[in-house]
């Protein structure tokens, strides 16, 4: 999909189906001011369909002639409380509307009211995401018939230099879907290990990838004990982006990387939805996503470090059991009392491997806790650091890149709950607050000196319905921020 400028007025363009974003009130006048021919008949059809243009109410017309063949409106409530994310999300919803016309497809919106670059880069992304379709394991897929070209109508010309963001970004995001998406028996911790080469190979990336004896020479105890129950061998990835000349900012992302997660011995049952436990490496597939966007877009002054740590947590006679202690790579000792909390563990040693890089920051994605979803629910990630710049960068990154971020809390009491009577630190506490003392977990394993923040998106990563930039399905949930706050750090 090519997305472009257009600078002919709505009279004069040429396409096969127009978007215009309409405002709440005086909708007669809007139409008037437009300059589209078949005034009359659009005013007739609108009062017929009694729309009315709140926030997020579509309607569709095919018109009498042959360009353009159809006509949708979309409402943007009223005007005094537009916001950038209003843009996005009625963007997203009229191009849904649009799918079944191939062609050319023009949006027009009141671009005014924002700084160009951004509304373009928000709108073009909206676009791009909200038609991916993930037809790969069909034997025959229905056609799917979308836009070849899109065009911003009436947007200012100095707009341009951000259209060359947009492709590279959105194909990070729709490469993490895409991970996230495929089964399990498709994306094992070899085929990640061979997708994340891949990207390495394609985009001039370092690639590293350790196995299992390289994992135990290092003592990664911990991640170890997960992959010990799987018959797929462990595979640790790590990507480097370096940037020629000078490095201002050396930074570490790190995702986890459960390919499949049956639970262990503590086997998901009931509301666990087992079946859906193959997007238990979203945090993974963000960071590699991020990884490819990063690796085009070639900011300057960046060196960049993205990790996985990657297994499945499966049973056979090896598995670690409930009540097994084993020691992560930094000596400190874990009683696994539940080895469904098994994410924080292949995180311990991956954070200690990336404290090794001596990086000037850490962030890690997980989906990492239900209780994460109970508090925010699916459309909001948890951030959890002690470090208000980072939060505030993350916080700004996830705004300007229309993910839902919140921050939490890391209550330093609630650290009484992970005492053990035998080990350091056992990898579970009470159910109450279970996602702060997860980060808090994690929060063993990274150097103090290292500002470090962990986002939890176990609600974000998987959409069951449509919803703003995100078809159902994977979302790709954290390219995004993640690319947005590498080149701003790369910009300091």
């Amino acid at each position: 999909m090519e997305i472009t400028l257009s600078s002919a007025g709505l009279k004069d363009w040429d396409g096969s189906v127009l978007i215009i974003g309409i405002f709440e009130g005086e909708l007669e006048k809007q139409i008037q001011s437009f300059a589209l021919p078949y005034k009359s008949y659009l005013n007739h059809r609108i009062k017929e369909q009694n729309f009315n243009a709140k926030v997020g109410e579509i309607t569709c017309f095919d018109l009498p002639e042959n360009s353009p063949r159809k006509l949708i409106l979309v409402g943007l409530g009223e005007a005094k409380d537009l916001l950038i994310n209003d843009l996005r999300n009625a963007a997203a919803l009229s191009a849904r509307a649009s799918v079944g016309n191939n062609g050319k497809l023009g949006i027009y919106f009141p671009w005014d009211l924002f700084e160009p670059e951004s509304a373009t880069k928000a709108v073009g992304e909206a676009i791009r995401l909200a038609l991916f379709k993930d037809l790969r394991f069909k034997s025959n897929p229905d056609p799917f018939l979308k836009a070849d070209v899109v065009e911003l109508i009436g947007i200012n010309k100095s707009a341009e230099k951000s259209l060359s963001t947009i492709s590279p970004i959105c194909s990070g995001v729709e490469l993490a879907r895409e991970l996230v998406g495929a089964p399990p028996n498709s994306i094992t911790p070899t085929t990640l290990a061979e997708a994340a080469v891949q990207i390495s190979k394609e985009y001039s990336l370092e690639a590293k990838v350790l196995n299992k004896e390289e994992c135990e020479a290092k003592g990664m105890g911990a991640y170890l004990a997960v992959a010990q129950g799987s018959d797929l061998e462990p595979k640790f990835i790590h990507l480097i982006y370096k940037t020629k000349g000078p490095i201002k900012r050396r930074l570490a992302m790190v995702g986890k990387g459960l390919t499949f997660d049956s639970g262990g011995y503590n086997l998901k049952v009931g509301a666990a939805q087992i079946d859906m436990m193959k997007f238990d490496m979203g945090g993974s597939a963000a960071v590699i996503g991020a990884a490819r966007a990063i690796a085009e877009l070639k900011p300057a002054n960046l060196e960049a470090h993205f990790i996985v740590a990657a297994c499945e947590n499966m049973i056979n006679g090896s598995a670690v059991h409930p009540g097994d202690i084993v020691k992560a790579s930094n000596g400190k000792t874990i009683e696994i009392n539940n080895t469904d909390a098994e994410g924080r563990l292949t995180l311990a040693d991956a954070l200690v491997y990336a404290c090794a890089l001596e990086p000037d920051a850490i962030v890690d994605l997980a989906t990492l806790t239900g209780a994460c979803v109970i508090a925010l629910g699916d459309e909001i990630a948890g951030l959890w650091t002690e470090n208000d710049q980072l939060a505030a960068e993350l916080i700004n990154a996830a705004n300007d890149s229309g993910e839902g971020i919140w921050r939490m809390p890391l209550q330093r009491s609630y650290k009484e709950g992970l005492k053990s009577m035998l080990a350091d630190i056992k990898n579970t506490g009470p159910r109450a607050g279970g996602s702060i003392t997860a980060g808090l977990f994690l929060q063993e394993f990274v150097q103090k000196s290292i500002p470090w923040a962990h986002i939890d998106i176990a609600g974000t990563v998987w959409a069951e319905k449509d919803r703003g930039l995100d078809p159902a399905g994977a979302t790709g949930y954290g390219v995004r921020t993640l690319v947005k706050w590498a080149c701003d750090q790369a910009n300091k």
